[in-house]
């Protein structure tokens, strides 16, 4: 097995009462974040939840903010689907939530688990420019886009 990578997040509380992240297990890949403060998200409308934590992340790294699996059978999204913290954010880390589930709203009470954060490393990426879309590369997809690997 690989050897997993060790990275530094410095953070600060907002909040006195902002609860540092934490794994539901030593292999977990996402680090819970838990809501500051009690919060209603309206049925097909969003809100944005304090966790009253800023964090610090090293350069070359991002956060990717998850919906937990829990709250999403319930019916809750994130309206972009996967947020991404910029290594460069130092404000407060807000989720972003839409309802979708059953009834008028969805009450998030103070403390509870909603979403998580992960850790990816960011390449740097250089842009090569060529002259024609043949100059790409053939592959055995080629222009095959939505749809076109699967099987239905």
């Amino acid at each position: 097995m690989p050897e997993r990578a060790n990275i530094r997040v410095g953070f600060t509380k907002l909040d006195s009462e902002a609860n540092l992240p934490t794994q539901g297990s030593t292999e977990a890949a996402g680090w819970d974040l838990r809501a500051l403060e009690d919060t209603v998200v309206p049925k097909q409308g969003t809100a944005k939840i304090k966790t009253g934590l800023a964090i610090a992340i090293p350069s070359g790294w991002e956060g990717q903010i998850r919906c937990r699996s829990s709250l999403g059978a319930k019916g809750m999204i994130l309206p972009n689907g996967v947020g991404t913290i910029d290594s460069d954010y130092r404000g407060e880390l807000m989720i972003l939530a839409t309802w979708i589930g059953p009834g008028e709203s969805f009450h998030i009470t103070k403390g509870e688990r909603v979403a998580q954060i992960l850790f990816a490393p960011v390449p740097e990426v250089t842009w090569i420019e060529v002259g024609s879309v043949d100059e790409l590369g053939n592959t055995q997809r080629g222009e095959g886009g939505f749809g076109s690997t699967g099987k239905y």
